[in-house]
């Protein structure tokens, strides 16, 4: 017995360490999306990338340095032909001699600065823009992944609400079921509305196994986008209410500004302009100072370690590069920087028509949505009331089973639109918070 037990809580514990549980509220599944989001992940690397790369940019303006060495072994030592006049020798021809050492060696330093570049002195001061413009690409890809969360968190919510109104049901036929099999005990109903309680009843369980494939297939596919282990159990801990969904609704004005593509867009557009400007400056000298610094040494034999002379060689100065003709290629990439910031003045003022649509589009949804949802309420009230009173009918004996079918059904067309409604109305208000851009 003893052993049973010990084996039986080392399984509960495997288990348990195998599957976490997660309960969270819409905000926490958001905050958990955000920071596990392979989407997200993706584009902080892109921001790391920007870093390096602004690195490369900041390198160039350091000191470049350099060593180098170098060792030859000539097999042959080359030859060279001097005039044979100059050791009184016939005009005209010439005599082979050799010059050099079997060994050569040398070794030395570069230093170079550049002093002045146009174009690197626009890029310095850009590396700030760019990491703002992938900042802002993360931020987007946040937005995205918040939308997507929140639209999934709370479809399963309503399910699990629309759930609760299916266990009702099935608990008002089962209660029905058990009165009518006693009314057909005392004679007062034939058999076949017995087997049409079952049958609705039947209905109903299938209905509530449909409806919870559907909630596990959902769970399953907000944990694929929070990139959270299937394994792993997620508990939804939110709920929804008219007023919630009411609460702060249509209430601020917004501004283009607040919207992230359109900070995106004029991050964009700044670094376009930085290009304009690089390119300008492309048509300015480019002055950078060098050094060198190296030693040199020939020998008979390898005994460059044994002493010996090397010769020192140093040296300094300056480079002015001035650009004078290259075919019109720096005008082109002027015009075409130019042609990019236009592009994207356009895209901008596209952007902003895309805003007012989606600002009017969704403030006539959710205003559509919130009457729809609270005459929805209206119609389950009415619809309860009606199978309330029908079924006492149907006890005293003064009406039949077919008026208690026609009032379920009435009732769960009612519950299934008012879900539905309820759904539509949380999902209008999100979409109004991100068109005006206040998610």
């Amino acid at each position: 017995m003893k052993l049973f037990t010990f084996s039986f809580l080392l399984l509960f514990a495997l288990v348990a360490n195998a599957q976490k549980i997660n309960s969270f509220t819409v905000q926490q599944a958001v905050d958990y999306a955000k920071q596990n989001s392979v989407q997200v992940k993706n584009a902080l690397l892109d921001y790391q990338v920007q870093k390096q790369t602004n690195r490369e940019i900041t390198s160039v303006a350091y000191p470049q340095i350099n060593a180098s060495g170098n060792f030859n072994d000539y097999l042959v030592i080359p030859t060279s032909l001097l005039p044979a006049e100059i050791a009184g020798g016939p005009a005209g021809t010439y005599f082979p001699v050799k010059f050099g050492t079997k060994y050569n060696a040398s070794g030395g330093f570069d230093v170079s600065q550049l002093l002045f570049d146009g174009q690197v002195f626009v890029g310095l001061i850009a590396r700030g823009v760019a990491l703002k413009f992938y900042e802002k690409q993360t931020e987007i890809t946040e937005e995205m992944i918040n939308v997507n969360v929140q639209k999934i968190y709370y479809q399963l919510v309503v399910g699990k609400q629309q759930m609760t109104s299916v266990d009702a049901n099935i608990g008002r036929f089962e209660k029905l079921l058990k009165d009518t099999k006693e009314i057909y005990k005392q004679g007062f109903a034939e058999r076949l509305d017995v087997d049409k309680v079952s049958v609705q009843l039947n209905n109903l369980q299938t209905e509530k196994i449909k409806i919870q494939s559907q909630l596990d297939v959902g769970n399953a596919g907000l944990k694929f986008l929070m990139n959270m282990p299937q394994k792993d159990l997620l508990l939804l801990t939110d709920s929804i209410t008219e007023d919630k969904i009411k609460e702060n609704i249509l209430a601020d004005n917004y501004k283009y500004e607040d919207r992230k593509e359109y900070q995106f867009l004029t991050i964009a557009k700044t670094l376009n302009e930085f290009n304009v400007r690089r390119y300008k400056l492309s048509y300015l000298p480019v002055l950078s100072a060098f050094g060198n610094y190296s030693k040199n040494a020939q020998r008979q034999k390898f005994d460059f370690f044994k002493g010996g002379q090397w010769f020192t060689t140093s040296l300094i100065g300056l480079k002015l590069s001035v650009p004078i003709f290259d075919g019109f290629a720096k005008s082109s990439r002027v015009q075409k920087a130019k042609i990019e910031v236009q592009r994207t003045n356009n895209n901008i003022e596209q952007l902003k028509s895309s805003i007012d649509n989606d600002v009017a589009q969704a403030r006539l949804k959710i205003t559509a949505s919130v009457v729809t949802m609270d005459n929805q309420k209206r119609n389950i009230e009415l619809a309860e009331k009606v199978y309330n009173t029908t079924k006492i009918k149907y006890e005293q004996g003064l009406g039949n089973n077919q008026e208690i079918y026609n009032a379920q059904t009435e009732l769960k067309i009612a519950q299934n639109n008012y879900y539905s409604s309820l759904y539509d109305a949380i999902i209008a208000k999100i979409d109004y918070q991100k068109a005006t851009g206040k998610l």
